[in-house]
Parts: structure tokens; sequence; C-alpha cells
């Protein structure tokens, strides 16, 4: 197969934390200049993966909120955007609402942080805003929601789970905090979806993609994807739904794997 672009993960995969190492940067500057798209596709919203396009020197499309959105940077226009339904939202907030946890909101162009305390304002992005609660007027037409806290994700995934299981989706994925976060989005967004949607926008075959990935949200883009790349760190059911693996994230997995792209043809 005559692999034309690369899909990547950010959180656990291109990132270690927040930060991306000279390695992976260098890596996917390389494969871009040899010919490659390349593609970010993460749990997060679009302004944070817009911020790691500029660091790598590219302005493709974007699949964010864990593939409910994809972002032409270009144009600044969506191609693809599915929202939770205004039900589910209701009683998502009630349940964070009456529960410690920190939750992560995105809407059209802002991201709301529920947070117990009010934090350091400056250390927030500027698309960012602290709430000490969610309001379902407000604060609805919501692309993704990100929970973290172990009580209240029992409670959503006990209660609201099989409620909307026809709805919505919910997985389970590691936060650059390396504590667990669920990723919650309408059930016809998915990254498989989203870049089935890039791949039209791009005029390519989506089995010319080589997918990389390290959390159950990445599978389905795994799916789609000609071949598929898990990191070294990944549970071994997200490696076994992969078609090959590269090392963790912490030792560049990704810029390991693109160099045996560029070297031998795969992955």
């Amino acid at each position: 197969m005559d692999y034309k672009a690369l899909a990547i993960d950010l959180d656990g995969t291109l990132l270690v934390g927040e930060d991306l190492s000279s390695e992976n940067r260098d890596a996917v500057r390389l494969a871009h200049e040899a010919g490659f798209e390349i593609i970010i596709a993460t749990a997060r919203w679009r302004q944070m993966a817009e911020g790691i396009a500029k660091q790598l020197g590219i302005e493709k499309p974007i699949i964010a909120c864990s593939g409910a959105q994809v972002y032409l940077p270009q144009s600044q226009e969506d191609i693809f955007d599915h929202r939770l339904p205004d039900t589910f939202i209701s009683e998502l907030y009630a349940l964070c609402n009456t529960n410690r946890c920190i939750a992560t909101v995105t809407t059209d162009t802002d991201v709301i942080l529920k947070l117990d305390g009010q934090p350091d304002m400056n250390l927030l992005p500027s698309e960012m805003t602290w709430v000490p609660q969610l309001d379902v007027t407000t604060h609805r037409a919501a692309r993704i929601a990100a929970i973290q806290g172990s009580s209240v994700v029992k409670e959503i995934k006990d209660k609201l789970g099989p409620k909307f299981r026809n709805e919505v989706n919910i997985y389970d994925s590691i936060g650059p905090n390396g504590k667990l976060v669920i990723t919650i989005t309408a059930k016809a967004a998915n990254k498989g979806k989203a870049l089935l949607a890039c791949c039209q926008h791009l005029n390519i075959d989506p089995l010319s993609v080589v997918s990389f990935g390290d959390a159950e949200n990445d599978i389905e883009m795994f799916k789609v994807s000609g071949a598929s790349v898990a990191m070294g760190q990944a549970a071994d059911f997200i490696k076994a739904a992969a078609t090959t693996t590269s090392s963790d994230n912490t030792d560049n997995g990704v810029a390991k794997a693109i160099h045996r792209i560029l070297d031998i043809g795969h992955p």
C-alpha cells in the first residue's frame, strides 16, 4: 500500500503530558516534507490542537473532540460536527454538579471547566472559562464532555450509560495527568467517521492512512485506516486492534514508527 497520510492522536501518543518532543516534532515535519498529509486526531478541543499544529508547521484538517468535530484551519470552518443531545446533557450536568469532579465541556468556541474551587485563572488557556457549576442553558450544544472523578464516573456509566446507549459514546482514556478520564460524544461522532470525512475532503483513500493512538477512542480510527500503530503503553485490547505496536509515547513511539514508514514503506 502506498501510504499518503498520517492521523495522529495527541495525549498519550504524540505528546507526553502537554509536551511535544523534538524527536516527534521533527519526524512529523519530515513526513510532511516527504508528501504525507498530517491529520491531528484528538479528544481535546480544536484550539489546543491548532497550537500543536503550529509547532508542527501544518494547516491540515483537525479531528477534535474525539471525533465530534473536523475543523479546517485555513477556511476556519467545520466539515463534520455532532453535538450531545440536550436530554443527556441535562442529566450529565446534574450528576457533575452534585459530585466532586473535574468536568471539561467543549461547545462552539468555548471550553468550560467545572472544578470545585477556583483555579489560577492565569494558568487557563484563553478559550477556557471556569465555572463552579454547569448550566444546561448556558453550556448547551456540547460537542464533548470529559469527566474525571471516580465516583461520578461510576454513576455516569451505571445510570446514564444504559439509558443513553443508543445516543452517546462513553470511552475510557488517560488524560495528560495520567489519570482515568471518560470522554463522551454523540453516537454519530467518533474518530473513525471523522477520519473518513477528512479523507473525503483531502480526496485520499482511507486505506492510504496510517493512524496512531493509545486509547479506546482510537480504535474506530484504526478500523478505517490501512495501517494503525498503537503506543507501547496502550492496553492489550487496543494493541490487538492495531496492525502494529511502537514503543511508549515517553520513548517517542510516533517518531520511531514514522522513520520506519519513511525507510521501508510501512510502520
